[in-house]
Formats: structure tokens, sequence, C-alpha cells
């Protein structure tokens, strides 16, 4: 079975909040963290830190949650965030990445 992801990336405390969805966070969070779309927003604000994610069986139903989240007023996004990740702390800074490789967008 195939899972999606809605997260949310930041630059640090507080700071630029950032909504995406992917069926493979591990190589999503690495392509914001090498900066593989240097004109993207997440590059142009250093949004490099997972702070929250959710999983989803559908993509459809991810999708639909992820532009839902993107809507929302920042104090409502805060609030979600610091329910599951108080200090928002990067979430993946244990993550064994291999930064040899990056995932090709298909």
């Amino acid at each position: 079975m195939k899972l999606w992801y809605i997260y949310i990336m930041t630059n640090k405390h507080q700071g630029v909040i950032y909504v995406g969805v992917t069926d493979n966070l591990i190589e999503r969070v690495k392509a914001h963290k090498l900066k593989v779309y240097p004109n993207s927003f997440t590059a142009k604000y250093n949004c490099d830190k997972l702070i929250y994610f959710e999983e989803w069986d559908n993509g459809l139903e991810a999708t639909i949650r992820e532009k839902q989240l993107k809507k929302w007023k920042r104090d409502w996004k805060v609030k979600l965030i610091e329910d599951m990740n108080p200090t928002w702390m990067d979430i993946s800074l244990n993550w064994n990445f291999d930064f040899s490789k990056v995932r090709s967008k298909k």
C-alpha cells in the first residue's frame, strides 16, 4: 500500500511555514534540504526543517487536506504544529539521508 504525506517545513522556530504533499517524505525532505529546486518558495526562504507531518492512505484525500491546511490562518497552523512538536524541532534530524542520490521528479 502506498502512503501519502502532508508535511510542514520551516526555516526556524516560529518562522516561515510551508505546507506540502508527497508520496515519498524522505526524498521530498531531502530535496528541500538540498534546494533541488533553487527558485522554489522553500529554497528562497531556506525552509529545510521538517516540523510536522500526517500519513494518508489516499493521495486524493491527502491533496484535499494539503489545500485545506494552506488556507488555514497562521495561528491554526502553529497550533497544529505545536500540538505535535512544541519546540519546532526538525523531525528529520536523525534520518540517515543519502545525499549522493536524489529521486528525480516524474
